[in-house]
């Protein structure tokens, strides 16, 4: 009986390249099409597990965590100085669906820094944030502004604490002028002091205190 032998059916070659090209696992430095770069782990082509990023457009890299394509979990994300061309972290901290979520440390340009919690992206959850200046604020935040309980340490010592909202003194609150011996203690609306009263606190002890006390009632 003779034997009938069928030809062998050959595959496409792009089946071969499509397998080729699934992204699962560590690899290589793979290249988008804008130029951008990732190096790092993979899994059902999407970015997952560990990995560094950097954009083609600002040479910014960030390098931590990835979850299904987006930034999640903990990493740093870094930009080139305009003058030196070294790089310097912007951000280290912990992500969530590709933004800052939970705590984390931002580097600002004009030498602000803040330590704190983050929520979509926000400052939000209680935080420090160190002014240029020397000012200190540590207490609740609300989307990028002090809100809820807080205290304000101004460059001399003087400080606030009480209540804030929308980045402003409100509620009750103590102003403490221990330059010149004095405190404030009252309500306060819009960073205006509505009513309260003043006393000598730590007089004696001032560096600038008033000329004369303030007499009791």
């Amino acid at each position: 009986m003779p034997i009938v032998k069928y030809p062998r059916a050959t595959e496409p070659l792009w089946h071969e390249w499509d397998r080729k090209a699934q992204k699962c696992g560590l690899r290589h430095t793979v290249y988008a099409v804008n130029g951008d770069q990732y190096t790092g782990e993979w899994l059902d082509n999407l970015k997952h597990g560990k990995g560094t990023q950097v954009w083609k457009c600002t040479r910014a890299i960030y390098s931590g965590d990835w979850k299904f394509g987006e930034r999640d979990g903990y990493g740093s994300y870094s930009i080139p100085d305009p003058v030196t061309k070294e790089y310097k972290k912007v951000y280290t901290g912990w992500w969530k669906n590709d933004r800052k979520c939970g705590y984390g440390v931002t580097f600002y340009a004009s030498r602000k820094r803040y330590e704190g919690e983050w929520s979509g992206g926000l400052r939000s959850g209680w935080g420090r944030m160190y002014y240029p200046d020397g000012s200190i604020y540590e207490g609740q935040w609300l989307e990028n502004k002090p809100n809820g309980q807080g205290m304000l340490r101004l460059p001399n010592e003087n400080r606030y604490e009480g209540g804030w909202k929308g980045g402003k003194k409100h509620g009750p609150g103590k102003f403490f002028y221990l330059d010149k011996g004095q405190l404030f203690e009252g309500i306060w609306a819009a960073d205006i002091p509505k009513c309260g009263i003043l006393i000598d606190f730590g007089r004696d002890e001032a560096p600038s205190p008033t000329q004369y006390p303030i007499p009791k009632v």
